[in-house]
Order: C-alpha cells, then structure tokens, then sequence
C-alpha cells in the first residue's frame, strides 16, 4: 500500500508573503515615481514611501499617534504619508498593498492619501 503525499498547510503569513512577492515582482519605486508601502499589525498600520533604486526610505508615517480603531489609524496616516510627501516634494507614487486585500484599513489609507494629494 502506498502512501499518499502529505502536503504541508501554510500559515496566513506565508501565504501573504507569497501574495507579496507576486505584487513586488510587477512594481518597483523610482526616484520619479517611489514606491507607497503600508504594513499592517495587529494594534497598528503604517507607510513608507520608498526609493527601490536607491534603497532608502524617503517619507514614513505610523499609526502609534493615534487612538481608536484601526480604520481611524489607517485613515491618519493616509493623511500624515500625503502631508509629508508633499512637503518632500513626492506628487506620484506606485501603490504596494503589501500582498493584503484591497479593502478594510488598505483602502482607507490608500483613499486617505489620494485625498491628500499624492496620484496613483
């Protein structure tokens, strides 16, 4: 009698990394158009605003400052990311959701930015 294989279950976190790695393989931050790049915990969501060529973070904003649920972090920071990227001098940006779905706090902050001022 043979045995079947055994496949392996993935956790939720590998399997969003491999949605990540998907996204990332299609997008790239330039000088000219960086790249927006928001993390999600479970008590926070912040952004980074992103030169791949480079290597280095331009602008960053967390969610830590404000109080309440997490669609009023995600909102916050959507503002705070656009404020400051302005300020730097960033009007257009590559939008990476980070292998998360498109809905909930990564639409919030994603409106929230657009609201804000920065294309994409």
């Amino acid at each position: 009698m043979s045995q079947l294989p055994t496949t392996k279950l993935s956790t939720k976190k590998e399997l969003r990394d491999r949605r990540h790695a998907r996204v990332r393989s299609k997008i790239s931050g330039t000088p000219e158009r960086p790249r927006l790049a928001i993390f999600r915990s479970n008590k926070f969501v912040s952004a980074q605003v992103i030169d791949d060529v480079a290597g280095r973070t331009l602008v960053a904003a967390h969610g830590r400052e404000t109080k309440g649920p997490l669609s009023a972090q995600a909102k916050a920071v959507g503002a705070e990311i656009a404020k400051k990227a302005k300020a730097a001098g960033i009007t257009t940006v590559v939008f990476d959701r980070a292998g998360y779905m498109y809905a909930g706090q990564v639409k919030t902050l994603a409106d929230a930015a657009r609201e804000g001022g920065l294309a994409f």
